[in-house]
């Protein structure tokens, strides 16, 4: 086992992105003005990433520092997150979230040099009743987002951060009773035992590449975890997992050192309870796996 300076880094970087989970946005909705470079990340939270967000065909990509807020909005087609390090589409006719991509731009964090899809869908499964003419609230700071959309049966929230690793993904169902979450990865990636430690990753099985190897190709080897909070896994393969999530809880998505961690995991709170529950960094990391299987490969 292993503590390194990349995971002491790492740390930092999880840290800001524990930010989000439990976000407060604060500030003055504008349109994205300021001086070439202000897309550059977030000054409250130090780091590199940018998102902007449309909406019925407006763009929601505020200044740095300040807030671009939508309430009560009733959606015509997608919405589209586009950020430096990730990208995703957010469907309101199933309140499902759709190719989750890493970007691969430049960062000593990236674990992909070029797009790349980790999840090709993550769907909750609803009635009519429970997804019926669903309403948005949106907040959009730096490289922050939540999404709330509300029915008249409850509300499913998304958060989101623009970095390219860390625990940066969370959806939040309260609909009274469970709701099942399937998540389906992407073409190029698996899910597989860690040997290290026993649990359940996803990746794409490709070994990490050094600045002394390829100073332009560097990357980190791709690894991930579902991180369920107040949920129960239904099923896996090696492509896809099935949860569910108790009104309140949580399935998060953790990328990089975060998910391999010896951590013990979340503990069952339903409210305001992720920021506290985050180990960022502090946990000694095994070493990167080795040729993974896939489960049921």
């Amino acid at each position: 086992m292993r503590t390194t300076t990349r995971g002491l880094r790492r740390g930092g970087a999880a840290l800001a992105a524990g930010t989000l989970l439990g976000l407060s946005l604060t500030g003055t909705a504008v349109a994205k003005g300021g001086e070439p470079g202000d897309d550059g990340g977030s000054a409250a939270t130090g780091g590199t990433g940018n998102y902007s967000v449309t909406v019925n065909g407006t763009t929601y990509d505020p200044a740095p520092g300040k807030d671009a807020k939508v309430s009560g909005a009733r959606v015509q087609g997608v919405v589209t997150v586009r950020g430096v390090h990730t990208t995703f589409t957010i469907d309101p006719a199933t309140l499902g979230v759709y190719d989750y991509t890493l970007t691969g731009a430049p960062s000593a964090e990236r674990m992909v040099t070029s797009p790349t899809v980790v999840f090709a869908s993550k769907v909750p499964t609803l009635s009519p009743a429970q997804r019926a003419t669903p309403v948005l609230d949106l907040q959009v700071r730096d490289d922050a987002l939540v999404a709330t959309f509300r029915t008249a049966g409850g509300k499913l929230k998304v958060q989101a951060k623009d970095a390219p690793q860390g625990g940066i993904f969370q959806m939040e169902p309260e609909y009274g009773t469970p709701v099942t979450l399937t998540h389906r990865l992407g073409p190029t990636l698996f899910y597989f035992v860690n040997p290290f430690t026993g649990k359940v990753n996803f990746g794409n099985g490709i070994d990490a590449v050094s600045s002394a190897q390829s100073p332009t190709g560097a990357h980190e080897m791709l690894l991930g975890k579902d991180s369920p909070q107040v949920a129960t896994k239904t099923s896996q393969t090696g492509t896809a997992t099935t949860w569910t999530v108790t009104s309140g809880g949580r399935m998060g998505g953790v990328l990089g050192e975060d998910a391999v961690e010896l951590s013990q995991g979340a503990t069952n709170c339903t409210k305001d309870c992720q920021a506290q529950n985050q180990v960022r960094g502090s946990l000694p990391v095994p070493p990167d796996p080795t040729n993974p299987t896939p489960i049921g490969g």
